[in-house]
């Protein structure tokens, strides 16, 4: 077992936890990165909306990232879990898998989401490579084709929308009776958005593609690809939780705009704060939380 000591530790590698790496490691901070590498992004096929790298394979995107970081020797990056973390006044100790033990007095949490998907056959294998939770990641790629939109709930009606901006010939399958009001029915009607509310059977697909939606009296709808309103998602760490960090009505961690929690000391950004980023948010919350807690040292040092 070895027990180092940093001045900041952040837990996470994505995006938003390497962008804030780089800032404070830019900023001659003494910085430990631990990434348990298990991205909420593996399942895509690419990454959009990232100026300079839009259209880029999330594993490379990670790879180019940590490999830029290496040129400084004061940012240190470990494969490894951390399994909890103790707090002794303004000292947090965090224990690992390995069975390390890491000293800061400040903590960045970047650990993201993990997506809890509905349980119907077939969508975890076209999830994030022909059905997608995010029409600004993916809706190019898929505009003007027969998309399905898969959801039920307040804000189904408001998501259409959205996705029908992207393609006009959609079909909605709620999984069961829908919420809709009659109202929002007519609305559909008149867009000519077909409502499927009969349970669905399968998603059926050939590589990935989704190809038909088949339902439980034996229907099959033919669709390319579509969108998935809710994925489920849940907090990928719950050590924040139990240091005392509360969180909102959308599963994200509390903290003020730019990560600061309740905790002094303790700073959580990315997926994990918001539910859900994107690339570019999720880099650009690491590089303005790095900047704003340089400042923070540079006044306390003074």
């Amino acid at each position: 077992m070895s027990v180092q000591t940093f001045e900041v530790i952040v837990i996470g590698g994505g995006a938003a936890g390497l962008s804030a790496s780089l800032i404070l490691g830019r900023s001659r901070r003494k910085v430990f990165i631990i990434d348990a590498n298990e991205p909420r992004n593996k399942v895509t096929r690419e990454s959009h909306g990232f100026l300079s790298r839009d259209g880029i394979q999330p594993l490379e995107f990670k790879k180019i990232c940590i490999e830029q970081l290496k040129k400084y020797p004061n940012i240190q990056y470990k494969r490894d879990r951390v399994e909890y973390v103790e707090k002794d006044g303004s000292i947090f100790r965090v224990h690992t898998l390995e069975g390390d033990v890491y000293i800061s007095k400040k903590i960045i949490f970047a650990t993201g989401m993990h997506d809890a998907l509905p349980s119907i056959k077939g969508l975890k294998d076209v999830y994030g490579k022909s059905v997608y939770p995010c029409p600004y990641c993916d809706g190019w790629e898929r505009k003007d084709e027969p998309l399905a939109v898969f959801g039920n709930g307040d804000w189904l009606m408001d998501y259409v929308k959205m996705i029908y901006h992207w393609s006009p010939d959609l079909m909605v399958f709620t999984n069961g009776p829908t919420k809709l009001s009659n109202e929002q029915k007519h609305e559909l009607l008149e867009h000519d958005v077909r409502l499927v509310e009969t349970p669905i059977e399968e998603l059926q697909s050939s590589d990935g593609e989704l190809e038909k939606v088949v339902v439980s009296t034996g229907i099959e709808y033919k669709r390319s690809g579509g969108f998935l309103m809710d994925t489920g998602e849940i907090q990928a760490s719950s050590i924040p939780s139990r240091l005392g960090i509360e969180m909102n009505e959308m599963g994200g961690y509390i903290t003020n705009n730019i990560g600061e929690t309740n905790i002094k000391g303790v700073y959580v950004i990315g997926d994990a704060k918001n539910a859900f980023s994107g690339l570019i948010k999720a880099a650009s919350e690491g590089y303005e939380l790095g900047a704003k807690m340089n400042a923070e040292m540079i006044f306390e040092t003074w």
